[in-house]
């Protein structure tokens, strides 16, 4: 769903339409004649929605159930992690407490297994961290998929003139002109979602301390216009 920009246009524009002057076959105007005004232009009533889609989607009960499904997908790999967390913290440790008498081929050999173990950890966390983020966004992906029509449906029935997506507005990917008489659809459209999906909202469970958390996810959007009068 494009909608950042294509509304934007229409609010740069001042919401305003023009009517052409009415062009006809019959005889020519004599020069002389005067040409008729142009109509003066008419203010177009605008009624704005907001949305956060992307947040919208992880927040329908089907994509919570998803990536609370990814979460447990990944314990083992996190499990894994912090066991290697553990035994290079117990390392560093012992090779800082280690006595001044140690010969020095030894305190050699112990900071050469530290650092490969902190090159695994860092390796083996950015492979964990990247697969699951882009596991989230093709989950949460599926779920924009569906939700994209419920939007337009939603917009269009509730006489909205325009739709504003304000996903990531405050890291400027989005500028928005005016909000004045803009209402934030985003959890009316989570709620319809909930209803007309049939998901079950998923069971809440204590989040680990540690626990990966999903960077904000980039999901595909449907292709649609903004909806018209």
């Amino acid at each position: 769903m494009n909608s950042k920009l294509v509304v934007v246009s229409a609010l740069v524009a001042g919401f305003v339409t023009y009517s052409g002057v009415a062009q006809t076959t019959g005889p020519q105007v004599p020069a002389a004649a005067s040409a008729p005004a142009p109509a003066a232009p008419q203010a177009v009533p605008a009624k704005i929605a907001l949305i956060e889609f992307e947040q919208v989607a992880a927040a329908t009960n089907e994509g919570q159930r998803a990536l609370l499904d990814l979460q447990k997908k990944y314990e083992p790999k996190k499990a894994q992690l912090d066991a290697l967390g553990a035994e290079i913290d117990s390392l560093g440790k012992q090779l800082q407490s280690a006595p001044a008498t140690m010969p020095e081929e030894e305190r050699a050999s112990r900071q050469r297994t530290l650092d490969t173990k902190q090159k695994q950890y860092q390796r083996d966390g950015e492979d964990a961290s990247a697969a699951y983020n882009a596991d989230v966004q093709e989950a949460i992906g599926k779920v924009a998929q569906k939700l994209g029509p419920v939007v337009v449906d939603y917009v269009k029935k509730s006489g909205y003139t325009m739709l504003l997506d304000v996903t990531g507005q405050q890291g400027g990917s989005v500028n928005i002109l005016w909000t004045q008489d803009g209402t934030d659809i985003s959890q009316a459209i989570v709620d319809l979602y909930n209803a007309s999906s049939g998901v079950a909202a998923p069971v809440p469970s204590a989040p680990s301390a540690t626990r990966p958390r999903p960077a904000a996810p980039t999901t595909p959007k449907p292709a649609t216009t903004a909806p018209k009068q």
